[in-house]
């Protein structure tokens, strides 16, 4: 039996194109702008479970230092070509970087992780940031953790997510807010967080 994480790439390896063609064209800018009111210019942004590409490309034209990964090799090839970057296929928890980034942007790729691993996963990006670098994550808001959709998420709330800061260390919250989904055709509450690197 296939286990949650490879049920969830399987998804995004068949139906990469579907994805591709729904995401690339979402406007996310009003986040990108909370994000990068925390980034210097032309500083080193890791793009954490890329998806299509769309914000490599976008953080790219801005000027920005991008590194992107994700887990699906299927769109590690369209964000490769969309994004005109060299996105690297890997295991979220392969990422080995010690004060690299001055920024982070995990923008939906959090909520594959299974929830108990929530603090590991956040503690590698913590490390992964210069001092006073800053981790942008969202996921769908609510309490819910499992198989939905072919794939495994875990949604969480203000409650939560708390929690599991508390539990990473080295992090204070710099924004959490709620907002919806920008996809055509979803009606998704997201509960979005920034939190900078205190260590």
């Amino acid at each position: 039996m296939r286990s949650e994480k490879e049920l969830t790439i399987d998804y995004y390896n068949k139906k990469t194109t579907e994805f591709f063609d729904e995401t690339v064209i979402a406007d996310v800018g009003p986040l990108h702008e909370r994000f990068l009111k925390f980034v210097p210019e032309h500083g080193r942004v890791l793009d954490f479970g890329c998806g299509s590409g769309r914000d490599t490309k976008i953080f790219k034209d801005m000027g920005y230092l991008v590194d992107a990964i994700d887990g699906s090799s299927e769109l590690v090839k369209k964000a490769s070509e969309y994004s005109g970057i060299e996105v690297r296929c890997m295991d979220f928890f392969e990422l080995c970087e010690k004060d690299k980034y001055d920024g982070i942007w995990a923008c939906a790729s959090l909520l594959h992780v299974k929830k108990e691993r929530l603090p590991e996963i956040i503690g590698i990006l913590r490390d992964a940031l210069v001092p006073g670098g800053v981790l942008y994550m969202s996921f769908k808001y609510g309490d819910f953790a499992g198989v939905r959709d072919e794939r495994y998420f875990v949604d969480l709330n203000e409650e939560s997510m708390d929690i599991i800061f508390d539990q990473v260390g080295g992090i204070e919250t710099v924004e959490q807010w709620y907002s919806q989904d920008v996809r055509r055709y979803k009606d998704v509450e997201w509960m979005n967080a920034i939190v900078r690197k205190i260590l």
